[in-house]
């Protein structure tokens, strides 16, 4: 039997900002809205699925439900098909991915889907922590001096010696990178609009507009503005702000996942193979570390070196985490996050690892690059990355 875990169609909605054109629609709905458009860009039944992972990371109120369950049942699947939620921090929906090319490799499944979705206006982070109390017993904070992920940042940057411009500096490039990409059509082929006013809550009078692009990028931004900016996690010397951090925002995104040979059964191409994956911990202190060592585990696992992989996506949860990763592994930033990154495109948690993917795999496919890598930084000291490798 042929292992090979192959993707054969990958979809997103476009991220709404903050407040902004989501606001009314449930992360659920979102999630079942991507289930329907990776059927009918396949002409698949449902009934071929056998699995549905999802990552969320806020996992309270309207997302507690196993969003990868009532995601599917929103989208009208059979209720003979599971779902799972996996919270992997901001790597959840890679780990999703993960999880479900596992299964299928192990033959436990021969088609699955994975994907994630995260409404972070409507469901605030860290509203989990506010229900159960702190994250971090005794036991943990004895033994590391944990703190947040912003003075994470600003630590890298004291390591590193990365001043305020340097991150102002890839904040605007990474805005000028998604605007261009986003206004030659680039795209238009992985984002699926989203009809808010037919999925936006009944008690909203006026749910918005349907969003058909993304809604985070500011084409008007420049380095002088970013430099107004109070930094946001040290009040002497800070140089993380809203400008160069991941921007907190709304979407969802799925991937469809297959053995090769069960793809070609039901005529469809598969479109990239997934040819390493891993997730390593890291210092829990620094917490955003962790890509540079998955990045270097998953390229060992296939034999290659950093110079062979034609396309990276490094998840720019704040500006030091690629400029540290990039300095690290010798990567030139002309193939890094081409189309922009988080800073631009916006982080909505549970969906970024699977929106990273479908933005690699399309713009894989419109290059003709034979490799592309995605890693992600997470909240607790972990790294996941992903290999693909494009299939003719």
């Amino acid at each position: 039997m042929n292992t090979d875990v192959v993707i054969v169609e990958a979809v997103r909605t476009p991220i709404g900002r903050f407040r902004g054109a989501l606001q009314g629609v449930r992360a659920d709905h979102l999630g079942a809205l991507v289930l329907e458009a990776l059927l009918q860009r396949t002409g698949l039944g449902a009934d071929v699925v056998q699995d549905v992972v999802f990552g969320c990371v806020t996992q309270v109120g309207e997302q507690c439900g196993n969003i990868a369950r009532t995601s599917l049942l929103g989208a009208g699947w059979p209720e003979s098909i599971p779902g799972m939620t996996v919270d992997r921090k901001c790597g959840s929906s890679e780990a999703a991915v993960h999880v479900a090319a596992a299964a299928i490799a192990a033959g436990v499944v021969d088609v699955a889907v994975a994907g994630g979705a995260e409404n972070m206006t409507r469901v605030p982070m860290g509203g989990n922590r506010d229900v159960h109390g702190q994250p971090f017993g005794w036991k943990v904070t004895d033994r590391f001096g944990l703190t947040s992920q912003g003075e994470a940042a600003e630590r890298l940057c004291d390591l590193w010696q990365l001043d305020r411009q340097a991150l102002d500096d890839y904040a605007f490039e990474s805005h000028q990178r998604a605007a261009a990409a986003c206004d030659a059509g680039y795209f238009q082929r992985e984002v699926v609009p989203v009809p808010v006013a037919n999925l936006a809550e009944r008690d909203l009078s006026e749910p918005g507009s349907d969003l058909s692009r993304d809604e985070t990028i500011r084409r008007g931004t420049s380095r002088e503005r970013l430099a107004t900016l109070k930094a946001s996690f040290r009040a002497e010397g800070g140089r993380v702000t809203a400008g160069n951090a991941s921007q907190i925002s709304d979407g969802a995104a799925a991937l469809l996942l297959m053995r090769a040979d069960r793809a070609r059964e039901l005529g469809l191409k598969p479109r990239a193979r997934i040819a390493a994956m891993t997730t390593v911990g890291s210092d829990p202190v620094l917490m955003l570390t962790g890509p540079i060592e998955a990045t270097r585990r998953v390229l060992g696992r296939a034999g290659l070196t950093p110079d062979a992989v034609d396309l990276y996506e490094v998840n720019e949860a704040f500006a030091p985490v690629p400029l540290v990763w990039m300095r690290e592994l010798g990567i030139e930033r002309e193939r890094v996050n081409v189309n922009g990154g988080a800073i631009a495109l916006g982080h909505p948690l549970g969906a970024s690892g699977a929106r990273l993917m479908t933005t690699l795999l399309h713009e894989m496919e419109r290059r003709g690059a034979r490799w592309g890598l995605q890693t992600m930084c997470c909240a607790g000291g972990l790294g996941t990355a992903t290999l693909l490798e494009r299939m003719d």
